[in-house]
């Protein structure tokens, strides 16, 4: 009776047979219907937070989106969310696959009839009012309404061929913005992505040329990038153009949302229900945040639905969530809704570079005057492409019995590893029960040494794509402000992680290029 929100992207409207649209929004929908299911199947495509959004809003019961995100053209997914608006975790999506395995032939031809998403009086449009309520709740992400109304900064949004374009271009205005600069090219959806050779704005400098480009033009400093379903959020400023990791846009947003929750909440009594999260492979510069500023952070696996999940553990205790993130470029502002958010993230962006121009500073002027208060935190993340999942098992397996059985690696590029943590078997060398805090997960791989000069490095598989990704971060103290000897060091880590632990295989293997 709670029903199913039902959204979806723009990826093969026009020449592909397996649109969003049509092929997969439209066919959950009439087979919710045929069941009598109530479906509120959004009227047009909207960004994944808007799905995750409306099954709170409205109450639902679980919600789909249809999206492959900033995967290649041809690809396309089926994201799942449950009644707290989080990604399914376990023991859902382990009780989806067990349905799935009892249900192995299809129903009869009456539940794909698309007739029933036009006809069918339980199928709802929750546009209108999710687009009123999503709006009017990002005001409270809004602390300098008066400041944004006179600002002078230009900003220029890519919504990468996606759906991003009308969203920012509000949510800008509901901020007192002008609105952002579109890129023409790109403003309109197109599921071949035709400007871009690839629709992921984590990329960086080499598919941000247009925005760049039109910038540069325009004499505009802030380049803001959403990525084809707006859940992410790249920016470059202009200064010889410096285009931001996701660790370093981590610290920024992370240092404005708890510099405004201050001002707001002068009781430092306040600051101890306040949270903030990161997945692990991220910066741990929310880590120093906290330690010195007084306020909670965790650490999550990998992935947003862990910390989508997490924010309703928290907040059922009484606890709230002030910033998360995950390094790929993945932010969320506040908690409105338990997911990555690139919409609301953008034009938080916007109002902080409008009051740091005020204080006529830039953002990356401000980065550092993070980087010297807490610490300088020097981050490297790429991967490596490998098209043969028994190559990917033999390295995972070399490295668990590098030394003989069961015998991790002692040491990488000559520095000592002081701890390992391995996710997949439940393994953590730093524990006294040698037990890791966080859950096992046996589906991927990953394992993270802690090294005697504080460089912190993990390997893991990707959940969506035939990757080995890598991360790595020397966390320096306060007051250590030689960045290029941070630099240098933590580059000769990566390249020993690369070299001593992946170059056996390395016929196998494709490195990127950084």
């Amino acid at each position: 009776s709670r029903g199913v929100v039902v959204g979806f992207d723009t990826r093969g409207q026009e020449e592909s047979g397996c649109s969003s649209l049509r092929w997969l929004a439209k066919l959950t929908a009439a087979v919710m219907l045929s069941r009598g299911v109530p479906v509120h199947l959004f009227s047009t495509f909207v960004p994944t937070p808007y799905v995750p959004y409306a099954v709170k809003k409205l109450g639902a019961a679980s919600g789909v989106m249809i999206t492959a995100s900033h995967n290649p053209k041809e690809d396309n997914g089926y994201k799942v969310y449950w009644c707290n608006g989080a990604q399914i975790a376990s023991p859902h999506d382990k009780e989806v696959l067990r349905c799935i395995e009892e249900q192995l032939e299809p129903w009869n031809a009456s539940c794909w009839d698309e007739e029933l998403v036009d006809n069918s009086s339980l199928r709802t449009d929750p546009l209108t009012q999710i687009n009123s309520c999503y709006m009017e709740d990002l005001t409270s992400l809004c602390f300098h309404r008066d400041l944004n109304s006179s600002c002078t900064l230009k900003f220029v949004h890519s919504s990468f061929h996606g759906v991003g374009h009308d969203f920012v271009q509000r949510a800008f205005r509901v901020f007192g913005f002008a609105p952002p600069i579109p890129v023409p090219e790109q403003r309109d959806p197109d599921p071949n992505f035709s400007s871009v050779r690839c629709p992921n704005p984590e990329e960086g400098e080499s598919v941000l040329e247009l925005s760049l480009l039109l910038a540069d033009r325009e004499n505009a400093r802030i380049v803001l990038a959403t990525d084809p379903d707006a859940d992410r959020l790249a920016v470059a400023e202009r200064r010889g153009w410096k285009v931001f990791s996701g660790n370093e846009l981590a610290a920024l947003l992370g240092w404005w949302m708890f510099f405004n929750w201050k001002e707001n909440h002068p009781d430092p009594a306040d600051t101890e229900s306040v949270y903030m999260l990161a997945t692990t492979v991220s910066s741990k510069i929310l880590q120093a945040f906290a330690r010195i500023e007084g306020f909670h952070f965790e650490e999550t696996l990998p992935g947003f639905k862990w910390i989508g999940n997490r924010i309703h553990e928290l907040s059922k205790t009484g606890n709230r969530v002030i910033f998360a993130f995950e390094e790929s470029i993945g932010f969320l502002c506040g908690s409105m809704v338990p997911e990555k958010d690139g919409v609301s993230a953008a034009v938080v962006v916007a109002e902080m570079a409008a009051y740091l121009q005020t204080k006529r500073l830039s953002l990356n002027q401000q980065l550092h005057n993070i980087y010297r208060t807490y610490g300088y935190h020097v981050s490297k993340t790429s991967y490596v492409t490998c098209n043969d999942p028994p190559t990917i098992q033999r390295i995972f397996s070399r490295i668990r019995n590098f030394d003989g059985d069961d015998s991790y690696p002692k040491a990488c590029g000559g520095v000592r590893i002081v701890h390992v943590r391995d996710v997949t078997t439940g393994y953590d060398s730093s524990r006294p029960d040698l037990r890791s805090t966080l859950p096992v997960s046996r589906s991927s791989q990953m394992i993270t040494f802690t090294l005697q000069n504080g460089v912190v490095a993990t390997l893991r598989t990707s959940g969506t794509e035939p990757k080995i990704k890598y991360y790595t971060e020397f966390c320096a103290a306060p007051g250590q402000s030689d960045v290029s000897q941070l630099e240098e060091e933590l580059r000769k880590v990566t390249v020993a992680l690369l070299d001593e632990f992946l170059e056996p295989d390395k016929n196998h293997l494709i490195r990127r290029v950084v």
